[in-house]
């Protein structure tokens, strides 16, 4: 006899301005919530598929769907992790187990998990890739900020970086060119960009040129995005990275991410927490990795027109820790 019970929706949270990055412009945020009932308590977690690694609303709600009659059974969450192929799909039901047995022990995540008690936190607020003038102007809305990641792609680095510090000249600094680079350009901008203060650049080259960073001195971190989904792409990311961006949609749930984060520490690499756009039900479970990272990137959120219920709370770039009504 089954002991739960899951559902699926598909939501769709507009954007409050158009978000560009070096691959296209996104307008909507479009997830999935999955939600895990054992008859009084409830588990929620949201997924954000991405069509860059091949996800569609269809095919994760399907893997979703294809998983219900073991989790309706009462599958753990590490038999899920052997269960299912990293993705989307398997951060959605992760997090809807993590939040179910939060709420049916009556301990929240980070006490289930060991990890540090949660306290407020800086994370990353982003200025989508624009013209010189409008990356200025939108950085000068951020001047108070402690930390702003610039988005970029291969045009005018150096004029966009350089009117985003003199908007804004007391913020640190990181940028993401997602994938747009290449080595010569890499190798012309860095120095300069060092010196404007920019201390990470993320994921400059594809993913499929990383060995051309096997022998480069860079003057800045570098730090993998596209690179890195799961545990078994450290070992091959150490000797060209200086840091990893963990991102639980490309992990597959808190249950590897967690793996993640010791293999990463143990090879002595940097960690970033990241996100896709989405609620703040998506960006719950990666707060809880919040005291293992040198940048926290989760101000999805911010991105949306508005956010669910209980929200995350942003205070002067500060993230607040979470309320046991949205998650954990």
């Amino acid at each position: 006899m089954s002991t739960r019970e899951l559902s699926i929706e598909t939501e769709s949270w507009p954007l409050a301005r158009p978000f560009v990055i070096s691959r296209g412009v996104k307008t909507t945020a479009e997830v999935i919530v999955v939600e895990i009932s054992d008859g009084q308590e409830s588990g929620r977690g949201e997924c954000v598929p991405y069509t860059y690694y091949g996800e569609t609303l269809e095919n994760v709600r399907n893997a979703i769907m294809s998983q219900r009659m073991m989790v309706e059974k009462g599958i753990t969450r590490n038999e899920l992790w052997g269960q299912m192929v990293p993705g989307a799909a398997r951060n959605a039901i992760d997090s809807a187990l993590w939040d179910l047995e939060a709420k049916q022990r009556g301990q929240p995540v980070w006490k289930l998990a060991q990890l540090p008690q949660p306290s407020p936190m800086v994370t990353a607020q982003t200025i989508s890739i624009g013209s010189v003038e409008d990356m200025a102007l939108a950085a000068s809305f951020l001047s108070e900020a402690p930390l702003i990641k610039a988005k970029l792609d291969a045009s005018n680095v150096l004029d966009r970086v350089a009117a985003v510090r003199k908007s804004a000249p007391d913020c640190r600094l990181i940028i993401d060119a997602n994938e747009a680079w290449d080595m010569s350009l890499l190798e012309e901008v860095a120095p300069r960009l060092a010196d404007l203060g920019v201390e990470m650049i993320e994921q400059p080259l594809k993913s499929n040129w990383d060995s051309l960073l096997q022998d480069f001195n860079c003057p800045i971190t570098l730090c993998a995005d596209e690179s890195c989904h799961t545990n078994a792409d450290l070992n091959r990311l150490k000797s060209r990275y200086d840091m990893v961006n963990i991102k639980l949609d490309k992990a597959g749930g808190l249950t590897e991410a967690l793996n993640m984060v010791h293999i990463a520490q143990s090879l002595d690499m940097k960690i970033m927490i990241g996100c896709m756009v989405g609620t703040s039900l998506a960006m719950a479970p990666a707060t809880m990795l919040a005291p293992f990272s040198e940048y926290l990137d989760l101000d999805g959120p911010l991105l949306l027109r508005e956010d669910r219920d209980n929200g995350l709370v942003f205070d002067g770039g500060n993230i607040q820790p979470l309320s046991a009504k949205l998650w954990g």
